[in-house]
């Protein structure tokens, strides 16, 4: 599988797009729909994105604009209302997207992995009741599960009819645009600690945003704080509760409908500032050092797209099984994309020369945004740790 970069995103694409196609391979004939869809989006994502990244709002416009156009439930079957786009098509979305602004794309990542996820329960015959109603209202879900992971966080009391919970839950990207919010909360159990996962609408008593989010790059994504205060959660809105403390397989299915679709905003990021630089470097074409540089770029842009090709065939199109194998499998390429990303841009920096570190080339800014993969789960030192005790046959979260 191969992400290719959109001929329109750079003057040099012969140099990128060698088979002049736009997309993951295997994405489906759905792809090119999507695609044109996310390419017209582009220019006015990109207007905005440098003053989005100045005073870290967030881009309400550009999702006023993905509810008009059905996005919110591209993933969404087509029997129940939606777009009926594949796992892989999304990640091509995405990546399109992220041209233009990267935050933005970040941010519809997060809510489109909790669709993915319903998605995949939807192909096994498992209740998914939020797949249509996505379909129907476009609504947008919002995931704390980045900072809930196995021991999960805040308090929960058992009362008549369901529980009472408080906490706060950062970071909640696309929070500002959200609906429902889907989380979790520690429960001290009389047998034991428990986590509770659910989803409440964010009109619900007791929810509100602490706006918190003020970050070195992404700053335009919303991930504020979500606070829970003696918020009701009924019991039908607990969709799982399971042992605290403990790996359960519902985290290899987080892991292998979102991880794909999150990197591959960052792929996106790191062809367009590979393709910025090729532009700024045409003109110095000819010096002995700066074909290197770009062919280095260039290998660094291919392991990053490889990587989450790769992530995409494992789950493949979220009918994936939710074991170990494939958790550890989708975190070792997430480590391998985000780094890869992350050296195609330090190397699109030097392949632009100086220009480039003008902070009117953009390439700074990108520079600062694709650090954010540095950050979602695991990082680095945890998913070797995750990824050895795996490999050996050990509980992976002892």
């Amino acid at each position: 599988m191969t992400l290719l970069l959109d001929p329109d995103t750079t003057s040099a694409p012969s140099l990128l797009t060698p088979t002049g196609r736009r997309h993951w391979t295997g994405a489906g004939p759905d792809a090119e729909p999507w695609l044109a869809t996310a390419a017209a989006l582009v220019p006015q994502l990109a207007a905005d994105a440098d003053r989005l990244d100045e005073t870290g709002e967030f881009p309400h416009a550009a999702f006023d604009r993905f509810r008009e156009l059905g996005v919110p439930a591209m993933l969404v079957p087509a029997e129940l209302g939606g777009g009926g786009a594949s796992h892989a098509t999304a990640g091509a979305f995405l990546a399109q997207l992220a041209h233009g602004c990267p935050s933005t794309s970040l941010a519809l990542s997060m809510h489109l992995h909790l669709v993915a996820a319903q998605v995949w329960r939807h192909h096994r015959d498992l209740p998914a009741p939020v797949l249509a109603k996505v379909a129907d209202a476009q609504l947008i879900l919002v995931s704390t599960g980045a900072s809930d992971w196995i021991d999960s966080n805040g308090s929960a009391t058992k009362v008549d009819g369901g529980y009472r919970v408080t906490g706060r839950k950062m970071p909640a990207s696309a929070a500002p645009a959200g609906n429902l919010v889907v989380s979790s909360i520690r429960w001290e159990a009389p047998d034991g600690p428990q986590v509770l996962h659910f989803a409440v609408p964010f009109s619900a008593d007791g929810v509100s945003i602490d706006e918190t989010w003020d970050a070195t790059g992404m700053r335009a994504t919303g991930s504020h704080t979500v606070v829970f205060e003696d918020v009701f959660v009924p019991d039908a809105a607990v969709s799982l509760m399971r042992p605290a403390g403990e790996w359960h397989p519902v985290w290899s299915t987080v892991l292998g409908a979102a991880l794909p679709l999150i990197m591959s905003t960052y792929v996106g990021l790191a062809e367009s500032a590979a393709g910025q630089a090729l532009t700024l470097a045409a003109r110095r074409a000819e010096r002995p050092d700066v074909a290197p540089l770009v062919g280095r770029m260039l290998t660094q842009l291919t392991i990053a797209r490889d990587a989450v090709g790769a992530m995409f065939a494992a789950s493949d199109d979220l009918h994936f099984d939710n074991d170990l194998a494939l958790a550890s499998s989708v975190l070792t390429r997430r480590t391998v994309a985000g780094n890869a990303a992350i050296e195609t841009v330090r190397l699109a920096l030097e392949v632009g020369g100086g220009a480039a570190y003008a902070r009117g080339s953009g390439l700074g800014r990108l520079l600062r945004d694709v650090h954010g993969a540095l950050y979602h789960p695991l990082p680095e030192a945890q998913q070797e740790r995750f990824t050895g005790r795996v490999a050996l046959g050990l509980d992976p979260v002892a």
